[in-house]
């Protein structure tokens, strides 16, 4: 988190932040804002996900910091990564499979609305990647976009 440290601001100090880096993965963006905001609810949308993405989010569920997960990610990229989708399916309460390449988290808790939006889907890249992190306490206009319909 060193990197993310010296990157981001506390969401309470600076709730608009973005950032161009290719030091960190989303995962530790993620990581950042659950050490501020507290246990939440993450939604995950992404094009494509990875085993170590899928690892690190487990451990965040294992402590607790994790509420309830959704993940939306792309059918043609799941295909790909078939032998992933149990471990998707044990990771997140919800998996949706559907025409995906939207790179965004939804964070959120009784306090926190924290929306990522990103250039980097949840694999590993060492490519430059732009974040744009928004974090208002609430009460907030926006819900999130996953329903169970």
């Amino acid at each position: 988190m060193k990197h993310v440290n010296r990157l981001l601001k506390p969401l309470s100090d600076v709730p608009l932040q973005a950032y161009l880096d290719n030091r960190l993965q989303l995962f530790d963006v993620l990581e950042f804002i659950l050490s501020q905001t507290g246990p939440a609810k993450v939604y995950v949308s992404t094009f494509s996900t990875s085993e170590e993405f899928l690892r690190r989010l487990f451990s965040l569920r294992k402590r607790q910091l994790i509420l309830h997960s959704v993940l939306m990610a792309d059918l043609k990229a799941a295909k790909k990564t078939v032998n992933l989708y149990t471990f998707m399916s044990s990771v997140f309460d919800d998996v949706y499979l559907t025409e995906n390449h939207s790179k965004v988290l939804l964070i959120e808790n009784d306090r926190w609305m924290v929306t990522v939006v990103t250039s980097q889907n949840q694999t590993r890249g060492n490519r430059m990647c732009n974040d744009h992190d928004a974090a208002r306490p609430l009460p907030y206009l926006t819900r999130p976009v996953f329903r169970n319909y």
